[in-house]
């Protein structure tokens, strides 16, 4: 009896579009409960809640960590996407889901039990789901700012942002509130706490990104885990499952 965690990183076909795949498995026995904390992704999760009932949601951005509970003998297969995939792959805003969630039709997002029945086969049919319903002639300035704020990790101004793409500071906030319900400066703040997660996973608890001193780093920690960088790390009762699962992404912390 045990929870399962599994983890990929996607192929070269959609990787502006996915950060990562997951799934998870309660075998524990009994209900656990969670934190979820804000890693930067849009997560589109596929849930079984009994035999015959996969329920499909789509979760926005999270700026405060949140308190679930996995029930006892859930099963769920999850796809975390990288902010480009709103207007390409959803065709909308995402900023009504803002720290929530909410469930959406099958029309599109259609799994078969087959689909279902290993992460592999989850990965492939997904992945098959992208590919077929990516909205062509993606705006190439868009698709350089998202590039230089994930090479960056979030580590990098707004200015220079602006600077390197042509498109001026208010006019990047506006799109990133209309989209997504936050500031970029608040996105990037995000993005850098979630690639500490690797970092805090192995014992680093030290900053690595671009923080202004140790200080500032386990304020920024505390900010948006809730408890200070050390407590992150120790993970007491695998509370943090992004804590559980990053340590199974082959992802480099260069």
């Amino acid at each position: 009896m045990s929870l399962l965690i599994q983890s990929a990183l996607p192929d070269n076909s959609i990787l502006h579009f996915v950060h990562s795949f997951w799934m998870l498995e309660n075998n524990t026995g009994k209900d656990i409960p969670s934190t979820v904390l804000p890693n930067g992704m849009v997560d589109l999760a596929v849930m079984n809640l009994n035999a015959d009932n996969w329920q499909k949601t789509i979760r926005g951005l999270d700026t405060i960590p949140g308190q679930i509970t996995i029930p006892v003998g859930a099963k769920m297969f999850s796809i975390g996407f990288k902010l480009l995939a709103v207007e390409y792959l959803f065709g909308g805003s995402i900023k009504d889901v803002l720290n929530d969630g909410k469930i959406i039709s099958d029309e599109v997002w259609q799994f078969e039990a087959d689909d279902l029945s290993t992460f592999e086969n989850f990965c492939g049919k997904a992945t098959q789901i992208i590919n077929r319903i990516l909205i062509p002639n993606i705006d190439n300035r868009k698709k350089k700012l998202f590039e230089l704020i994930y090479f960056s990790k979030g580590s990098i101004t707004v200015k220079e942002l602006s600077e390197n793409v042509f498109w001026s500071s208010r006019q990047i906030n506006r799109y990133f509130n209309q989209q997504f319900g936050i500031s970029l400066k608040t996105y990037c703040n995000i993005l850098r706490f979630g690639s500490s997660f690797k970092p805090i996973s192995e014992g680093i608890l030290f900053p690595e990104q671009n923080f202004t001193d140790q200080n500032h780093f386990i304020k920024e920690i505390k900010k948006y885990s809730g408890v200070t960088p050390k407590e992150l790390s120790r993970n007491k009762d695998n509370r943090f499952m992004d804590i559980v699962a990053i340590k199974k992404l082959n992802i480099k912390n260069d």
